[in-house]
């Protein structure tokens, strides 16, 4: 089971495409899906999960939690809404693509993708790519 806390006014209206979308992702990737939590949080907000938990203290637009169980996918998602509109406006994509980008990027990483070495991460933004076009795809979306 999928759920969002706090999903963005720009795609609160795709909770059921998201859902399915990332069922499909998990199954591709040879998994059962488990419960996902995703929290969408301010920078603020996602620096003191980051400080409490990770002894970061850096801004970040992503935190995943694990909790798989062997085949089963499980865990909690944290997302910086202001992170992934910065990184938006840098990168000169469409908000909703990089609000695709990171939700993927956090149930990649339950399934076992890595993206600390220059490898890893290539590996990860394949897959990303992919999956956005497959959202995409599914759901007769079209860029503007």
């Amino acid at each position: 089971m999928i759920k969002f806390s706090n999903l963005p006014c720009e795609i609160e209206g795709q909770k059921k495409e998201l859902k399915h979308w990332l069922l499909k992702v998990v199954e591709s990737e040879g998994f059962i899906l488990g419960d996902v939590l995703y929290f969408f949080l301010n920078d603020e907000q996602l620096l003191k999960v980051n400080m409490q938990f990770l002894n970061h203290d850096t801004y970040t637009d992503i935190i995943t939690f694990d909790y798989d169980d062997g085949n089963i996918v499980n865990g909690e998602i944290y997302i910086s809404e202001d992170r992934i509109r910065d990184n938006s406006k840098q990168m000169d994509v469409l908000l909703q693509d990089e609000m695709l980008r990171v939700i993927v990027h956090g149930v990649l990483h339950l399934c076992g993708y890595k993206d600390k070495t220059d490898l890893d991460a290539a590996v990860m933004r394949q897959k990303e790519d992919d999956y956005i076009l497959f959202y995409k795809n599914l759901n007769n979306y079209k860029s503007n």
